[in-house]
């Protein structure tokens, strides 16, 4: 544990306690969504498949980082994850996805869709609550993030309306904003 970085942030203000539950969850959900994207992934099928197959990869990939991301710092604060995989996945911040009765490729960017806005939620969340130098740390790692996963709700709305985001997909490049977590 990060004693001084657990200090300074509670002197800040913050409830490390409280912090550390939704920093928990948001990482379920991150392992979750990695997990139930690959499903996803494989049950989109058609003509359009294959360009849609990369963009949730990637989403897919970024949520995996997310995770990893995430553990150390949950551990840096004192915390940890919980023993038992099937409690893990049952505390996510996030309704976990599941493939749709109807898996057209709409329902599946549909339901994608749905587990990013939710990510988006709970990262904006975070972000305030460590922001004003009251958890420098936290507030990079969440940040950094949130700009992916508004980069991902961009991706998904655009292929569902057919407006444009303004966002492109990464070509050979992951998690651009989260991979300095990652060294």
């Amino acid at each position: 544990m990060a004693k001084v970085s657990r200090e300074m942030a509670e002197r800040a203000g913050i409830n490390i306690d409280a912090l550390l539950v939704l920093l928990v969850k948001n990482a379920a959900a991150e392992l979750t969504t990695y997990y139930y994207y690959t499903v996803l992934r494989n049950n989109i099928a058609g003509i359009e498949a294959e360009g849609i197959k990369e963009i949730v990869e990637t989403a897919r990939i970024e949520d995996r980082n997310h995770f990893e991301a995430l553990v150390p710092r949950i551990y840096e604060l004192g915390g940890k994850l919980p023993d038992d995989m099937i409690e893990f996945h049952n505390i996510s911040a996030c309704q976990p996805s599941s493939l749709p009765k109807d898996p057209s490729v709409k329902n599946i960017l549909e339901v994608i869709l749905d587990a990013e806005r939710c990510a988006v939620r709970g990262y904006t969340r975070l972000s305030q609550l460590t922001a004003g130098g009251k958890d420098p740390r936290t507030y990079d790692l969440v940040s950094s993030i949130l700009n992916e996963k508004t980069e991902h709700e961009a991706w998904f709305e655009e292929i569902l309306t057919g407006n444009p985001s303004g966002h492109f997909l990464r070509r050979g490049e992951t998690s651009p904003f989260v991979s300095k977590f990652l060294r």
